[in-house]
């Protein structure tokens, strides 16, 4: 299983009345880290050819964050695909100390037809 970190940093428009990351902001940074880790492990070929979109996401907030406070997102796929679709897993830890859990499934699409195809074992082989 091939792991993935990258920071984030709160800025002002991620905050909400509350005074912390918006639940909205979560779904974008899951986004961002796993758009992030496809374009650092698939080949320039596989970025051409594929898309992901997200099918569902479920998310677990143990913690917040507040403006001008950062956390390192990690996320890993650790279960083989099925049909078009595999499940993504992130966490985002600050000061280590995982405040929010996330799995979220994915499927590919072909990017010349949009339309769903099973994953190629070349794309999971990019993730293990």
């Amino acid at each position: 299983m091939r792991q993935f970190e990258k920071s984030f940093t709160a800025q002002s428009a991620d905050i909400d009345e509350l005074g912390h990351v918006n639940n909205a902001v979560w779904v974008r940074w899951v986004q961002d880290l796993a758009t992030a880790h496809w374009a650092a492990v698939a080949t320039s070929e596989q970025v051409a050819s594929y898309v992901w979109v997200v099918v569902r996401h479920e998310i677990d907030y143990a913690g917040n964050l507040k403006e001008g406070e950062s956390l390192t997102g990690r996320t890993w796929v650790a279960e083989e695909a099925v049909g078009a679709k595999f499940d993504r897993y992130a966490e985002f830890a600050k000061d280590g100390r995982v405040i929010v859990r996330c799995r979220t499934t994915w499927a590919i699409l072909d990017r010349a037809n949009a339309r769903p195809i099973r994953v190629p074992k070349a794309v999971v082989d990019r993730f293990a």
